[in-house]
């Protein structure tokens, strides 16, 4: 179990979230205080459809007392009932069929109350995961590639493979910033040169946010 969660510590130890830049770092920021802030209002909408749900238990929790005050009622009178000479045994059970009446009530009342409790459960449930899955689809996986990838350059520029990030600068800067080099940074890069190979190093840093060594 140690040797997982230390693995796990030194993946997301490796990853870089925000950059060295101040400006895309403080918009990384301003990104992620909108999604937390994102969440925290849809849970405050879920709270408040599921207290405005909860409100419609009203009727079921006067089925309920009504139909306990009935039972309580009958069930006394019954008792009582028995006592009387003669006609006590009928007359009991004419009054335990109200009992009974106030049990259905009870039990109608306690159903409606179970489905307005679930409904207003799912509907919390639906108006928390719904918004939250977005997340995850959307802004979550831009987080963790940038993440990888800042943090890969970051190792790279920290071990001095200077020819590994000037190879990926070749591979993935646009083609309007290799054509700002005054020969061709391929065949540059080919024969080492060794000005070239820095300038792709240090241009490929910058996309990712990062400064240069």
């Amino acid at each position: 179990m140690g040797g997982v969660t230390g693995s796990h510590r030194w993946y997301w130890s490796r990853m870089k979230w925000y950059a060295d830049a101040p400006a895309r770092r403080a918009l990384q920021a301003v990104a992620d205080l909108l999604a937390l802030a994102w969440v925290w209002f849809w849970v405050e909408v879920a709270r408040g459809a599921r207290d405005a749900v909860l409100t419609l238990r009203a009727p079921g929790d006067g089925l309920t007392r009504a139909g306990n005050g009935l039972r309580d009622t009958f069930s006394d009178a019954a008792a009582k009932a028995r006592d009387v000479p003669l006609v006590g045994g009928r007359l009991g059970e004419a009054l335990d069929k109200g009992r009974d009446a106030g049990g259905t009530l009870v039990d109608a009342g306690n159903t409606q109350i179970e489905a307005v409790e679930t409904t207003a459960l799912w509907l919390a449930v639906a108006l928390i995961a719904i918004p939250v899955m977005f997340l995850l689809i959307t802004w979550l996986p831009l987080r963790v590639r940038y993440a990888k990838k800042a943090g890969a350059a970051r190792r790279l520029r920290d071990t001095g493979r200077i020819d590994l990030l000037a190879l990926q600068g070749l591979t993935t800067l646009s083609p309007r910033e290799l054509a700002k080099f005054p020969t061709d940074p391929a065949t540059a890069w080919r024969q080492d040169d060794r000005e070239v190979v820095e300038a792709l190093a240090t241009r490929y840093l910058r996309t990712r946010g990062l400064r240069g060594r």
